[in-house]
């Protein structure tokens, strides 16, 4: 068996949802995503929440992606 097919093996067992979406393209011709957002209703203070957007609308920071992020370095400390 050549090298590529080899890597090819090796990639399609590591990441099986890769493979998946090129088969679902080629049958929709579509590409499907791979991750998929979900809204979340939270309630907090909301002084704090006028603060939060202020300070990523001035460093250029997507709200929800920071959220994201300290709740997963939060999970990680779990």
């Amino acid at each position: 068996m050549s090298s590529f097919a080899k890597k090819a093996i090796e990639a399609i067992k590591k990441h099986p949802e890769i493979f998946s979406a090129l088969e679902e393209f080629e049958r929709t011709k579509k590409i499907p995503k791979f991750t998929y957002r979900k809204r979340l209703d939270i309630t907090i203070d909301e002084n704090i929440l006028r603060k939060f957007k202020e300070y990523c609308r001035q460093q250029g920071f997507n709200m929800s992606r920071l959220v994201e992020k300290h709740i997963l370095e939060e999970l990680k400390t779990v």
